[in-house]
């Protein structure tokens, strides 16, 4: 099993890279789970037509001990294993508390063993590596961490504070840092700004993504746009991605 998990700056992209690798990991056969990490709880919405599905701390609050796993996990139509971890009530507890709490009640009800999957994606929001947020980069959860930056400042310091927190962990049987994924966004500069930051942690830019009118109207639309418009450029980057985070991970 393959597990890797999407890091970047809220706003990024990082839900649309998941959601698109998802679908474009699906159409090449394999089973994929993707566990949404970001309050928000809307990374697995283009996988459902746009519509966000109950979250694990929603439903515990609702049903408490009574809850079991096909309450928390919701299929696709392409065939995607979907779960969204959730927050607290606004303006009470701690978002990276809750998403630990999301992740080990999964691993008790034996989410894993029972769907099975080929990949599992953790989409985690970046602004904050601490706490919660860091939990899928420790034991047991992803292997590999993918960071999403365009070459925008604040994406690339949220980047920069992501791999760094991935080096810090290292040799603790952490996840490893598989590379940077750069969201274009058309700045000034922005390619040499994104390859000097993979130098600043010893890595490499896996893939690039081109700001496009069909990725824009994929998410209007709800849908990954690797879906909907499988013959864009967009697509087809997308899918070289794939290719070579399935490389990087051994798959």
């Amino acid at each position: 099993m393959i597990k890797l998990a999407v890091y970047g700056k809220g706003g990024i992209g990082k839900s649309t890279i998941s959601g698109n690798l998802s679908a474009a990991f699906a159409k090449k056969g394999l089973r994929v789970m993707q566990i949404g990490c970001d309050p928000k709880a809307d990374s697995t919405a283009l996988l459902h037509g746009g519509t966000r599905i109950p979250t694990v701390l929603q439903l515990e609050r609702e049903k408490g001990k009574q809850i079991v796993l096909s309450d928390l996990v919701t299929e696709s139509e392409s065939g995607v294993i979907c779960v969204e971890a959730g927050g607290p009530v606004p303006g009470v507890g701690c978002a990276g508390r809750g998403i630990i709490n999301a992740l080990e009640t999964l691993k008790r009800l034996g989410a894993y063993e029972t769907y099975q999957p080929d990949i599992v994606i953790y989409d985690v929001l970046g602004d904050v590596v601490c706490g919660g947020f860091s939990m899928p980069m420790r034991k047991g959860y992803a292997d590999k961490v993918f960071v999403v930056t365009s070459g925008e400042k604040m994406a690339r310091y949220a980047a920069g504070n992501i791999c760094m927190a991935v080096q810090n962990f290292q040799g603790r049987g952490y996840a490893t840092l598989g590379g940077l994924i750069l969201n274009r966004r058309n700045v000034e500069n922005e390619d040499a700004e994104a390859e000097a930051l993979a130098r600043d942690f010893d890595t490499r830019i896996i893939g690039a993504i081109d700001r496009s009118a069909e990725i824009q109207q994929a998410d209007v639309m709800g849908v990954p746009f690797v879906n909907a418009f499988p013959d864009s450029q967009a697509a087809a980057q997308l899918s070289a991605l794939a290719d070579t985070v399935l490389q990087i991970c051994g798959g």
